[in-house]
């Protein structure tokens, strides 16, 4: 089949041609340099372009916060303008070929004609979401308080049956996991009884993962809080660990990198996780204060660096280990295209600068308890600039060696604009 190109492919021949050159000179200068540490960049960029991780549907819309929405030009008004977009990202960045989607968000009237028109771009489906933290419309039972984990049986019995519909679904786009998240907690001491609410939750998704096919996984996110605020059911990587090795064994742990307190070690927690085979997949974002939902890597690209870490170690001992990757942003001040396709690129930055990191001189400075050398050994990778590396690997693929330049200069937001008029309506809160 051939590829849908929203921007001409002509186009991003002519933006590469113009940095072409400088891109040569730097790709030689830094695979002189990584030879002395008997790197092979060939072998490096190869790695690059095998990267990938999946897009959010909802994540191309403008996002909000609880107080306002603010809209963007040319919002994608359906699931297959979402795909339209996702398929920009994916034709310019050359790695995120996966389209993770919300259901009932992006509910498709005809799953197969969906499935055909992402295809066409290059794309296919990735994670599934189910949602049980908004009541939809027709819904018979609220899920005000709760949904998993309610303790009116009614509201679980439909919050499970919807779980399943999405995994109906997900079949028929062709995808294999599902991620379960909800907002089920309290508000006040006292409200609910912790165990009783954990069991109900354990019930529910055994019900759920009885019903899933045998080749797919069933992903359990955690979040420390919002929207419940005093105590949430699946609160910690813990609860969620507990919650997978009673549930079964394709039933792993999702970890989200806003999804904890400020601090918190989350390089520990994924080596804990991987250690025991249930660490399952990522929401890759970034936070400052709470999950913010932040561009990945623009607050603390290190600590992104350090997660990478544990995971190519981890895969240098299991060359089966592969879990999903997906971007979970919300993008309130920039156009969501952009944000996603530089948030792309730092994701796969974070993974090459793992890549590099010396294991036999870190394993020995470990073992000699050499403190010093060991945070040394890893700066050491973290601080060479690898952008030639990931330009190269884009250039390899057909994609743009500058992305977010090329993408501005084909006038994307500009058609879609005409294309796409906004409604006119206000927006109160994240929608």
């Amino acid at each position: 089949m051939t590829t849908t190109h929203a921007i001409s492919a002509q186009l991003v021949q002519d933006q590469n041609a113009q940095t072409q050159a400088a891109l040569q000179s730097d790709y030689q200068a830094l695979g002189a340099k990584l030879a002395r540490y008997g790197v092979d960049i060939e072998q490096l960029t190869a790695q690059a372009a095998e990267f990938k991780v999946a897009l959010p549907s909802w994540g191309v819309g403008t996002g909000g916060t609880r107080f306002a929405r603010f809209p963007g030009q040319g919002e994608p008004r359906t699931i297959f303008e979402k795909i339209a977009d996702c398929g920009v990202i994916h034709q310019l960045s050359g790695i995120t070929p996966g389209v993770s989607l919300h259901i009932p968000w992006d509910k498709p009237k005809d799953p197969q004609e969906l499935r055909e028109y992402a295809h066409s771009y290059g794309l296919y489906f990735d994670a599934m979401n189910s949602n049980t933290f908004q009541d939809q419309m027709g819904q018979a039972h609220s899920y005000k308080f709760g949904s998993l984990s309610s303790t009116d049986s009614s509201v679980r019995n439909q919050a499970v049956e919807h779980n399943l519909e999405v995994v109906e679904l997900g079949r028929s786009l062709g995808s294999n996991a599902l991620t379960v998240w909800v907002g089920d907690g309290s508000n006040f001491p006292g409200q609910q009884n912790f165990r009783r609410a954990f069991s109900r939750y354990l019930a529910s998704t055994q019900a759920i993962y009885a019903g899933l096919p045998s080749d797919w996984t069933m992903l359990l996110e955690h979040k420390m809080y919002e929207p419940a605020f005093y105590s949430t059911v699946i609160q910690d990587w813990g609860s969620s660990y507990l919650a997978a090795q009673e549930i079964g064994e394709r039933c792993k742990c999702l970890v989200d990198l806003g999804h904890h307190a400020p601090n918190v070690n989350i390089e520990m927690i994924v080596a804990r996780l991987a250690q025991f085979n249930k660490l399952g997949g990522f929401h890759f974002n970034d936070s400052k204060y709470g999950d913010d939902d932040l561009d990945s890597g623009s607050i603390n690209p290190y600590q992104l660096f350090l997660v990478f870490n544990e995971l190519v170690d981890v895969k240098a001992l299991d060359a089966n280990f592969a879990p999903f990757y997906m971007l979970d942003q919300s993008h309130n001040v920039t156009d969501p295209i952009e944000s996603l396709i530089y948030s792309a690129a730092e994701v796969q930055r974070a993974y090459v600068k793992a890549l590099l990191v010396d294991r036999q001189a870190l394993s020995a400075a470990q073992d000699a308890n050499d403190a010093m050398l060991a945070q040394a050994t890893l700066k050491a990778a973290y601080n060479l600039d690898v952008e030639p590396i990931l330009q190269m690997a884009r250039q390899q693929k057909g994609a743009a060696i500058e992305p977010i330049a090329t993408y501005r200069a084909s006038n994307y937001r500009q058609q879609c604009a005409a294309a796409r008029p906004a409604e006119k309506r206000a927006s109160s809160g994240i929608v």
